[in-house]
């Protein structure tokens, strides 16, 4: 696997294409389920919501609070959300959010 960063005082692997765990594997750990949270995005085999962990992460907590809070997390699966993001802003037709008139 690639070269080890510090993300949140959690060790994650670097991803790159050579990888054992590439992007497409990482983003095979995001599932999307009707029956589960209403279809939205989650990490395989729970029912923690990739916009949980993002928004946590967002709002400063670190990822060894992340993986405190959450158990059945994994510091890759924390990967594989950001990576999941990644990919959704780079969409083509993504529409970034607009401030509020005459803010």
């Amino acid at each position: 696997m690639g070269d080890l960063r510090s993300f949140g005082g959690v060790q994650l692997a670097r991803v790159d294409y050579n990888a054992q765990m590439d992007r497409k594997a990482l983003l095979e750990r995001i599932t999307s389920d009707p029956s589960v949270c209403h279809g939205k995005a989650c990490v395989r085999g729970t029912r923690i919501m990739v916009s949980v962990v993002l928004a946590n992460l967002a709002d400063g907590m670190t990822a060894d609070e992340l993986l405190a809070e959450y158990p059945s997390l994994s510091a890759e699966d924390i990967q594989a959300s950001l990576a999941y993001a990644a990919e959704l802003a780079g969409e083509e037709d993504f529409t970034p959010l607009r401030g509020q008139a005459g803010a």
